[in-house]
């Protein structure tokens, strides 16, 4: 398939309702839905468009409970950035397995950013489990 950058692309759009909002989301999810067997075959993936399939629906799950119309259009459209980008093969193999595919957790804290924070959950026994500190032994 060739490359015809305006082939995707949509005009910015202001939602006037929730309700709108909701049909554009569902609009974009379905779009990133159904193109999953073409991205894998694009980038020559090594894995499935179910994987794919479970990555963009993961990403949708995050902004789930986001009820502001304004900030929700703001977020249609970097899907749709994103989609169009992703589809007109303007990313490369790495954009895909380590943006849009890696799952996205809480990264690994620093013994100084959780002093900063200042709690330490990983030293902290809670009174009640019995286990003794082995360094209090």
């Amino acid at each position: 398939m060739s490359t015809i950058p305006a082939r995707l692309a949509r005009s910015a759009a202001i939602s006037g309702s929730p309700e709108e909002a909701r049909k554009r989301v569902i609009q974009l999810y379905r779009d990133w839905y159904r193109s999953a067997p073409e991205i894998c075959s694009l980038y020559a993936l090594n894995v499935t468009p179910a994987y794919v399939r479970h990555c963009i629906r993961a990403h949708f799950e995050e902004n789930r409970y986001v009820s502001d119309t304004r900030v929700i259009d703001v977020l249609i459209q970097k899907g749709r950035q994103e989609y169009q980008e992703t589809l007109n093969c303007w990313k490369q193999l790495d954009h895909i397995m380590g943006i849009l595919l890696a799952p996205r957790g809480r990264p690994q804290r620093t013994f100084l950013q959780k002093f900063y924070e200042g709690r330490d959950e990983d030293a902290v026994l809670p009174a009640a489990t019995g286990i003794v500190h082995p360094k209090a032994v």
